[in-house]
């Protein structure tokens, strides 16, 4: 059966909703990323990150709190560690200028989270489970902070990182616009209901095909920007990044229908939350990074 007129016009309005806020957003990025003045970029895109990344932990930890899961002593120090290893790794890329540096702290983070967040269970009031606590909190830590700071070693991957940084966001957002609008005019099939009754597999192979375009368009139209970057490359990546997407929107949607809420926090109209824009490139942002670092030689 076809929307109504007016359902249609919905879609279209919080389509429109989503674009205008993302776009805001990606504005001030694509300052941090592509703007002459290295002071002013810096401060852009370190701005960015740190924002969505403070914004992303206090809206995971807000979610495990309506759910059951943490509490507020845990959201200060989880949001207070998460924050301090994102600011860490930005000093050590964009002022230092070391990649060795950074690639340390990211480890002492992986090193450094159970130890700290498991010492202060130990001194937490009786109340919730220590261990539910313990798990929730060093997921949060490393789902949000450490997957963010991806982000971030692949913006300084050498001279040419702004723009695998730019590809990177543009082929994973386009596999999220690509399900939404192919979802919403001839989505049929759920995906899973119980999960999202809103995914449909029409949406997932647009999304994919979405993605795979994009991918060949910076290939043809951009591809000195993209130094061994092949055909079969730029096609394969791009449908594991189409699929890695949906599976970190699917991971965000159970979390948020754990805790009953249709969206992640209010940070951006039409969008929800951080994590509702960051979902599917936190889960994508590994598949990226390794592919800079093993394949692309």
């Amino acid at each position: 059966m076809a929307d109504h007129p007016e359902a249609a016009q919905s879609k279209a309005a919080v389509f429109l909703r989503r674009l205008g806020s993302a776009s805001l957003l990606y504005g001030v990025l694509l300052v941090g990323l592509f703007v002459q003045d290295a002071n002013i970029s810096r401060a852009a895109f370190g701005g960015v990150i740190t924002l969505l990344g403070v914004l992303g932990l206090i809206e995971y930890f807000d979610m495990a709190i309506k759910a059951g899961l943490s509490t507020r002593p845990q959201k200060f120090n989880g949001v207070l560690l998460g924050a301090i290893f994102i600011m860490a790794v930005f000093w050590a890329l964009a002022i230092r200028e070391s990649v060795e540096v950074a690639q340390h702290i990211q480890m002492l983070g992986v090193l450094v989270i159970v130890p700290l967040i498991g010492f202060r269970q130990v001194f937490a009031p009786d109340g919730a489970s220590k261990i539910t606590g313990m798990a929730v909190a060093t997921f949060g830590v490393v789902y949000v902070a450490l997957l963010l700071n991806l982000l971030q070693f692949i913006r300084y991957h050498g001279d040419t990182g702004h723009w695998w940084l730019l590809y990177f966001i543009v082929v994973t957002k386009m596999s999220d616009t690509g399900a939404y609008c192919v979802g919403s005019l001839i989505g049929k099939t759920k995906m899973i209901p119980k999960v999202s009754p809103g995914k449909t597999w029409e949406g997932f192979a647009g999304g994919i095909v979405f993605s795979v375009l994009a991918s060949l368009g910076f290939l043809h139209f951009a591809s000195k920007h993209f130094d061994g970057l092949q055909l079969s490359h730029a096609i394969v990546l791009a449908v594991i990044l189409g699929v890695s997407s949906v599976v970190g929107d699917l991971v965000e949607s159970l979390m948020k229908r754990e805790a009953d809420v249709k969206d992640s926090g209010k940070f951006l109209p039409g969008v929800g939350g951080a994590l509702d824009l960051l979902d599917s490139l936190l889960f994508n942002a590994p598949i990226m990074y390794l592919y800079l670092r093993f394949v692309l030689q």
